[in-house]
């Protein structure tokens, strides 16, 4: 289709002020500015993080290198406090330079090899070797700058996916001591991170937050340029993440919709603008010191939930819900509900943006995409 559903248009018309950066959905409680360094600044996260640290005061410095996406445009990139270098986040000498000549105080570790579940399979060694030296190189740099002196704690991007083979429910920060490790290459090298922290703490007294957000829902997750396309029921499209693939094969007409698995398959899908919020939060605050925290929403859904809520917001209830079950991936996960009790407690984050108000986001906005042939 290239002509938005009525039920479609009527949302955007009704939300056509509605502003998409996630500094004006709430502050976070500020901090005096710090000098922020942030690998992997264009990813989809660090596009709603990044903005709300530059709000608070703070003053940003930035690598990538577009593995992901390509070259890409961020709203903050011409802000007057954010600094970017192209580069490669395994590259030490880079980063070392950037954080010592920059007196760097806290290093975000957010750069990673990422994308949908296929790529899991995919690339299942490359996410492993690259995300290990991208680990290295940031670990390598904070030691260094913390024994110099001016460095003041690394924060670890780490993943839900940590969770990926525990059958504990909901799933707090300490039952990681006794759940399996993860299966998957990735969820194997993301609670590697976690490790990387906990030792550069034991050996070099290096301070660390760990972060593990959940499921993130929001604009500007576009098709990975390693994803492949694939004929999912009459749609063809790269497989990357649920909500963006639904929308897809809903927006083009897919009845009745596929959907991978059982669709009992349970997600707490977060608001980025949320997640963001957050994750500042745990940058920022002194209480987060040497702690690890779930970000995320503490409602759950199932994917067969989500299918149908994203059905009903672009067709209406003029068209009946219909869905197949294909042949789901090896590593799709089938529960992960977390605990967000410690970062209530702890810090007083809460994600509380509804699924249908982050959908009212990024409905628009996939539609969009879809239209310039970038998701």
């Amino acid at each position: 289709h290239t002509n938005l559903p009525i039920p479609l248009v009527q949302f955007v018309m009704a939300n056509k002020d509605r502003s998409r950066s996630p500094a004006n959905r709430g502050k976070t409680t500020p901090c005096a500015p710090k000098r922020i360094f942030v690998s992997g600044s264009h990813g989809f996260i660090m596009g709603y993080t990044i903005p709300e640290l530059l709000a608070q005061g703070h003053e940003v410095w930035g690598i990538d290198n577009f593995w992901k996406y390509g070259e890409l445009k961020r709203s903050f990139d011409g802000h007057p406090r954010f600094h970017f270098v192209k580069g490669d986040a395994k590259d030490v000498e880079l980063v070392k330079k950037i954080v010592f000549e920059n007196k760097i105080e806290i290093f975000v570790a957010a750069a990673a090899i990422i994308g949908g579940i296929s790529m899991f399979h995919k690339l299942a060694y490359f996410l492993l070797a690259e995300n290990e030296r991208i680990t290295c190189s940031a670990f390598d740099v904070c030691v260094a700058a913390h024994e110099a002196g001016f460095l003041e704690k690394i924060v670890v991007i780490s993943s839900s996916m940590v969770y990926e083979c525990t059958e504990m429910y909901p799933s707090r920060e300490t039952d990681l001591k006794g759940c399996p490790p993860p299966q998957s290459t990735y969820g194997f090298q993301k609670l590697a991170t976690e490790y990387f922290a906990k030792g550069a703490w034991e050996q070099h007294g290096l301070p660390y937050t760990i972060i593990r957000p959940f499921n993130a829902v929001g604009i500007g997750e576009q098709r990975a340029q390693t994803d492949s396309e694939v004929m999912s029921g009459n749609v063809k499209l790269a497989m990357s993440h649920v909500v963006p693939d639904l929308v897809q094969k809903v927006m083009k007409g897919q009845k009745p919709l596929h959907i991978l698995g059982s669709g009992e398959q349970k997600r707490h899908y977060t608001y980025a603008g949320d997640l963001a919020k957050g994750i500042v939060t745990c940058i920022t605050d002194p209480r987060a010191k040497n702690e690890d925290f779930n970000v995320s929403t503490p409602v759950g859904h199932t994917v067969l939930e989500l299918a149908q809520v994203i059905w009903r917001k672009i067709h209406g209830d003029s068209v009946p819900f219909e869905y197949v079950s294909d042949k789901p991936f090896e590593y799709d996960v089938q529960m992960r509900v977390p605990c967000v009790e410690k970062a209530k407690t702890i810090l007083d984050i809460e994600c509380k943006t509804t699924l249908e108000e982050a959908l009212d986001e990024v409905l628009p906005w996939i539609q969009e995409q879809i239209k310039k042939g970038t998701i």
